[in-house]
């Protein structure tokens, strides 16, 4: 599967096995700088401050961070992908090098911020030309990888493997070497069946495998089968696909079946030029295109912003995150402006920010009445001006949760006014209804501030939405009764006006039933725990569905998840809610989901709701959809085929091998949640093979997301978490797809793919009108000819 290289592009010189040559960075001078290693001060505090060497590794991926700790979690951390970093910033602006600002050269700073929980590296180096080397050659290589094909990845990752393999890096592979291979890619094969694969690449017989002989290893090992199979079946004479064949798979894909689009294929996969000069694709050309984008189990149109962001702020769910500051858990983890930058980076579109009094007139952002650290809210703000519009140009919140002094949220507004300038919003559009709802399209590039307004002040009542899910948090987890009105500490009774200026469009109030809230401006916006959430969505959901059609509400996690888990947010989008706030901090199931219902839209953040959620006198409960709005019942069947270059898990041995199943589940209104699971595969992580077909009735696909979740399974503990994929029902390609499967941060896990087929059709029971709203194929044209 690796293509044929042209003969006498290498010279002598060139090396075999070389994954900077796969990268296509092999000339460039930030690199090489980066490949000789730099002598570098590590500095955690102004105390601690230790010399380390980094590196970056031949396979031009892997930092190394030289250290002389010993413990294997240590030697983890010692070094670091260049697609775990989430930015590179450049200075002081860490919170622990704004501590030394005056004592360092600031452009001999940089900090290296990474996407999941590991804490930031804060680094000083030798001089300014180094520094910006090391800045400029993480962000080149990764722009690189990113913008690798899946056939240049898989190159790359295995040249990658082999570079390790080469113990005596001679450029060759002993059959010893290829078993250290086999072991570190993941695969369990006889010790028959390697040998036969070593003496069949063998070509010379000198019992080691030099320049083509590896590569003819590589197309070997990479060999897909299934692939192989698929291509069969449509072949009309078994050896090509000439244009009428590639028509017929194209019509059974769902996709656009014209002469044209299958000319337009092989023009640009097919690597033969005698087959492309006579529109034919032959199997390599067919597995380049099988492992492109353009074949994503995800629809690529839905990869830039498709929908109508014209509609009113409620009609979109929006991408939110709660207790934004925090790193870890709720009671002793520090605060930081990097969780923002993670946030805001995935598109998130209202972040919290929970402001207290703070030392020498300045407010400060932590968990209140807890160990948290405090971050100067200053910090935080120039943070979120720097990084609020680079993933989304759509209206970004700031859900403040005000303790401070009036004297201090003065400060807080001047900060704000100042730092921000023209982004932050501080009075209702022009020619615009002041009291009714903008959209999205409307307030490009704009910050709002959620908080509450001096006139309404005075209405507050013991309604639990009437305290911050701060105070709602301390209360529960305390054991206290929720605080009246009259208990209320006197430095929050009052408001700034400064402050309260600064709010339009997202004032908040309290709850005080839904007649009370019909009557209330469009432009007022209440809070909900999430018990309160489900009581409603249970109790009253049909109401709760017209609320949300026309006010904004924003649910928050129980006071009681110390260590910051998360509830399921389906059940709260069930309701319409827009603004359902996760602790973004803590990957798992939850988070999967949340990224998932924002993967589509260009993952702007706003995705809009189906219209039965938006209409007034909306019908639709998300407790019964038996029928009425939102029903329109579809056959989804999956066959789960197989599974490509899966990782092991982190502190797995490095000579144990994945035991693999895969979890296809339905997340959606009640009626339509579902999960089912293949059979696992012994010893076999890289190129695994199910061909299990699963079946799910679908009632609201328009509310629903397909989540797919690889385990490694074991019989004497918990399964590990090897990766997973969500996306959008709506979103769901039909046909012969690759699922590019994630990390639990979020962050890709490539090359590793599932293959799988997909087919959509109408329920027979159901002879609506409307049907499922597949965006890449209409359920008419759904049956797949040859499963």
């Amino acid at each position: 599967m690796l293509g044929n290289r042209k003969k006498g592009a290498g010279t002598s010189e060139s090396k075999t096995i070389d994954p900077l040559r796969n990268l296509g960075v092999q000339d460039d001078e930030d690199v090489k700088r980066m490949l000789q290693g730099s002598s570098m001060v590590k500095v955690r505090s102004p105390r601690w401050q230790k010399r380390r060497t980094l590196k970056l590794l031949e396979d031009g991926v892997t930092v190394w961070c030289q250290s002389h700790k010993t413990s294997s979690r240590a030697k983890e951390q010692q070094s670091f992908s260049v697609m775990e970093v989430e930015c590179v910033r450049e200075g002081c602006q860490s919170e622990m090098l704004r501590q030394m600002v005056g004592s360092v050269p600031e452009g001999r700073c940089l900090t290296v911020v990474f996407k999941g929980p590991r804490k930031s590296l804060d680094l000083l180096c030798q001089s300014q030309e180094e520094a910006q080397h090391w800045v400029r050659g993480i962000r080149t290589l990764q722009e690189r990888v990113e913008n690798m094909t899946q056939k240049e990845k898989l190159d790359h990752w295995i040249h990658a493997y082999l570079s390790r393999a080469d113990q005596n890096h001679d450029d060759k592979m002993s059959y010893d070497e290829v078993q250290t291979l086999l072991q570190m890619i993941n695969i369990d094969l006889s010790d028959q069946y390697a040998r036969s694969l070593f003496q069949k690449c063998d070509q010379s017989a000198d019992g080691r495998l030099d320049h083509g002989e590896i590569e003819v290893f590589c197309r070997e090992l990479l060999r897909r089968p299934e692939l192989d199979a698929v291509f069969i079946r449509y072949s009309a004479n078994g050896c090509v696909l000439s244009t009428v064949d590639l028509r017929d798979f194209f019509k059974d894909q769902g996709e656009d079946a014209s002469l044209t689009h299958a000319q337009s294929v092989i023009l640009t996969y097919e690597l033969n030029e005698w087959a492309q000069r006579n529109q034919f694709m032959t199997p390599n050309g067919f597995t380049m295109y099988m492992l492109s984008k353009e074949n994503c189990v995800f629809n690529p149109d839905h990869t830039r912003v498709y929908q109508d962001m014209k509609r009113p702020l409620a009609h979109y769910f929006i991408s939110s995150s709660h207790n934004t500051y925090l790193t870890k858990d709720q009671l002793t983890g520090d605060s930081s402006t990097e969780p923002y930058i993670r946030a805001l980076n995935q598109g998130c579109r209202c972040v919290e920010l929970d402001c207290w009094d703070g030392d020498k007139g300045e407010p400060v952002i932590y968990h209140g009445h807890t160990l948290t650290s405090k971050v100067p809210f200053v910090e935080v703000i120039e943070t979120i001006n720097e990084y609020a519009f680079k993933a989304s140009p759509y209206p970004l919140i700031l859900s403040l949760e005000n303790h401070c002094s009036v004297e201090q949220q003065t400060v807080m507004a001047r900060h704000l006014r100042s730092i921000l300038g023209d982004k932050l919003l501080t009075k209702p559009l022009s020619d615009l209804d002041p009291h009714k709802l903008p959209s999205p399209e409307d307030l490009k590039y704009k910050i709002l501030v959620k908080a509450k307004k001096e006139r309404v002040l005075e209405e507050c009542s013991s309604s639990s939405s009437d305290l911050s899910s701060s105070d709602e948090e301390a209360c529960r987890s305390e054991g206290k009764p929720r605080r009246k009105k009259e208990d209320k500490k006197p430095g929050v009774s009052k408001l700034s006006p400064e402050l309260s200026e600064l709010v339009v469009y997202t004032q908040s109030v309290p709850f005080k039933g839904f007649e009370q809230a019909a009557r209330n401006p469009q432009t007022d916006m209440s809070s909900f725990s999430e018990s309160e959430a489900l009581r409603h969505i249970k109790d009253s959901g049909i109401h709760f569905v017209r609320h949300n059609s026309h006010q904004l509400s924003r649910i928050y996690p129980s006071g009681q998840r110390l260590q910051s888990s998360n509830y399921n947010p389906q059940e709260m989008w069930n309701g319409g809610c827009q603004i359902v706030a996760l602790n973004f901090q803590t990957p798992g199931e939850q988070m999967d989901l949340n990224r998932g219902r924002f993967q589509h839209n260009g993952q702007c953040g706003y995705t809009l709701k189906p219209p039965f959620m938006s209409q007034p006198d909306s019908t639709f409960n998300p407790e019964n959809v038996g029928g009425g709005p939102g029903h329109s019942p579809v056959l989804l069947t999956v066959k789960v085929i197989s599974a490509q270059q899966l990782p092991k898990p982190e502190w797995d041995k490095p000579s144990s091998i994945v035991d693999p199943q895969v979890w296809v589940e339905i997340h959606g209104v009640p009626i339509d949640n579902d999960k089912k699971k293949t059979h696992h595969v012994d010893n076999n992580g890289f190129n695994p093979r199910w061909d299990c077909t699963f079946n799910f009735t679908v009632h609201v696909p328009d509310l629903a997301l397909v989540r797919f979740m690889v385990e490694d399974h074991d019989y004497t503990s918990s399964n590990d978490f090897l990766g997973q994929f969500t996306l959008p029902f709506t979103s769901l390609r039909t046909g012969y797809r690759h699922v590019r499967l994630l990390k639990l941060d979020g962050s890709s896990l490539s090359p590793s793919s599932l293959f799988i087929h997909v087919k959509v059709t109408p329920c027979q029971s159901s002879p609506s009108k409307s049907s499922a709203r597949s965006p890449a194929r209409s359920p008419a044209k759904s049956s797949a000819k040859r499963p």
